[in-house]
């Protein structure tokens, strides 16, 4: 198995949950989600703040991940708007590894964006 890995301070510049959907389907609805990897052998507790353009930071959302899991945080259920523009810090007490996920389902042909956050640390 893999020790730890990644970094403990990450960063998600580009925020934005698109406003509306396609479908009834709630499984396509319309989201963001940060998806966490935490390798190593010792739980994890991230810390997640949410920047906006206009007011001031919002958290931190605690967010315990255990050790070899994976965790999906959806940003919408910790009451970041949609058709907002927003950043994300997150950081953790131990090495994880985040990507960002965008489902956009405003159209008919769904597009889904994925990247890996920037590791700040």
């Amino acid at each position: 198995m893999v020790s730890s890995i990644g970094s403990t301070v990450w960063v998600v510049a580009d925020g934005y949950i698109p406003p509306g959907s396609s479908g009834d389907d709630p499984a396509l609805a319309s989201h963001e989600s940060v998806c966490i990897l935490n390798a190593g052998a010792v739980d994890a507790t991230v810390r997640l703040w949410v920047y906006f353009t206009d007011r001031e930071p919002d958290g931190p959302h605690v967010l315990p991940v255990p050790a070899r899991r994976a965790f999906h945080q959806q940003l919408g259920a910790l009451g970041v708007p949609a058709g907002v523009d927003y950043s994300v810090v997150l950081e953790s007490d131990v090495p994880v590894v985040v990507q960002h996920t965008r489902l956009d389902s405003r159209q008919a042909a769904n597009a889904l964006m994925s990247t890996i956050a920037y590791p700040a640390r």
